[in-house]
C-alpha cells in the first residue's frame, strides 16, 4: 500500500488524480460515478471511504471542495502529532491547501510538492511558516526526535512568533543549533546548565532521559539509544517488552528515544523480538558472529560462547548498532532475556 492516498470525485478530477498518482506514487480512489483507470479503486460513498483509509495512510490528497473534506475528516481529527495530512486542491490544480497536519504530518510540504506538479499556488496557513520562522515540531521531526508533549509546542512556538527569544538546553547540540542562536529562521539562546535555566520563559530541553513535561517547556527525546538483545528460544514477546521498559525504567532512560532493537541474526525468526519491535514501532537490526565477535563487551559470557558462537550478543549488538557507540547500560538479566542499551553519537 502506498503512504498516500488521492481522491477524486469527478471526470476532471480524475484525470488530475491520475497525474499525481503516477508522480507521487499514490494510491487512487475515485467516484463510481466517474470512469477511472486501471487499478483505480472505486468507492459509493467518499465519508465510508475516508473512515476505512483515515490511519491506513500517511497523507490523504483531495481533489475536491474543501467543505466537503471538512466535513469528512471532522470525525476523525484526534491529535497533531496521530493525524495525517490532508491536501486539498480543485479539480484544475490551481491552489493547493494544507488542511491539516502541515508540520508533523508533511502536509506543508506534500501542498508544495503537489503545487509543482500541477503549476498550482500552495496554500500554508500555518504562523510559523507565514512569518518565516522554523516550527519547533517540524524541527524536532526533521532532527528525528520525539516530542514529549505536544502541548507544549504551543509556547515556544508562540514566543518565537511575538519576537521573544526562546532558551535551548542542549548540550550535545542534537538539534544543530550552536552557532546559529538568534540567526535565520531560528530565534534561539543556547543554555549551557540547567542552572542557568530561566522558569518563567518558554524553551527547549533536548534529553534522551524522562523529563517532567511542563506547560512552557518543550521536551524533545532524540532518537538514538540502541537496546541489544538476547533471548531464550521462543520467548514471547511481552516478556522482552517487560525486560526492555524495565531496564529504561531503572535507569532513568525516555523509551521515546530508543532508536532501535539490535541482535544476533541467529534471532532474526524469533517471533517475540520481531513482535516486540513491531510493539515499539522501532527498527530491528542483526548482526552475524563475526561482526559481534569484534567487539570487545564489558562482560563477556562463556555460557553465550558456548551456545551461539560468541562471548556477547546484548552489549555487542548494542555498540555496534548505535554506530559503535558508547554502552550507558551494562547487560541486565532476566529469567528469559538480556538487555544492554548503547547511545549513539
Amino acid at each position: 500500500m502506498s503512504p498516500i492516498a488521492v481522491y477524486a470525485l469527478t471526470k476532471a478530477g480524475v484525470e488530475l488524480g491520475c497525474r499525481l498518482t503516477k508522480e507521487l506514487g499514490a494510491d487512487l480512489f475515485v467516484h463510481k460515478r466517474c470512469p477511472g483507470p486501471e487499478g483505480a479503486m472505486q468507492f459509493k460513498s467518499l465519508r465510508h471511504i475516508v473512515e476505512n483509509n483515515f490511519f491506513g495512510y500517511d497523507a490523504h490528497v483531495f481533489i475536491a471542495a474543501t467543505g466537503i473534506v471538512v466535513r469528512v475528516i471532522a470525525p476523525l481529527i484526534s491529535s497533531k502529532d496521530r493525524d495525517p495530512a490532508i491536501v486539498v486542491l480543485d479539480q484544475m490544480g490551481k491552489f493547493c491547501i494544507s488542511l491539516l497536519s502541515g508540520h508533523l504530518g508533511g502536509a506543508n510540504a506534500l501542498a508544495r510538492q503537489i503545487a509543482s506538479i500541477t503549476g498550482g499556488h500552495p496554500v500554508i496557513t500555518t504562523a510559523t511558516d507565514t512569518a518565516g520562522i522554523i516550527s519547533v515540531d517540524l524541527l524536532a521531526k526533521e532532527r528525528n526526535m520525539a516530542i514529549g508533549d505536544i502541548e507544549a509546542v504551543k509556547a515556544v512556538n508562540g514566543a518565537m512568533l511575538a519576537g521573544e527569544v526562546a532558551q535551548v538546553f542542549d548540550p550535545e547540540d542534537r538539534l544543530g543549533l550552536v552557532g546559529q542562536e538568534c540567526h535565520g529562521e531560528i530565534m534561539a539562546v543556547m543554555v549551557k546548565s540547567l542552572e542557568q535555566w530561566q522558569p518563567s520563559v518558554p524553551g527547549i530541553r533536548v534529553s534522551w532521559e524522562k523529563a517532567k513535561y511542563e506547560p512552557s517547556i518543550l521536551v524533545l527525546h532524540p532518537r538514538c539509544l540502541v537496546a541489544g538483545i538476547g533471548c531464550n528460544r521462543n520467548t514471547p514477546a511481552e516478556e522482552i517488552l517487560d525486560a526492555i521498559k524495565e531496564v529504561f525504567h531503572q535507569n532513568n532512560l525516555a523509551l521515546a528515544s530508543l532508536k532501535a532493537l539490535a541482535s544476533i541474526d541467529a534471532k532474526r525468526d524469533e517471533a517475540g523480538l520481531i513482535q516486540a519491535a513491531q510493539v515499539l514501532k522501532t527498527e530491528l537490526l542483526f548482526f552475524n558472529k563475526e561482526a559481534l565477535g569484534a567487539i570487545l563487551a564489558p562482560n563477556p559470557s562463556e555460557r553465550v560462547k558456548f551456545h551461539v558462537g560468541v562471548d556477547s550478543v546484548c552489549e555487542a549488538a548494542a555498540i555496534l548498532a548505535a554506530g559503535k557507540g558508547s554502552l550507558i547500560v551494562p547487560k541486565t538479566k532476566t529469567k528469559n532475556v538480556t538487555v544492554a542499551v548503547a547511545l549513539a553519537p
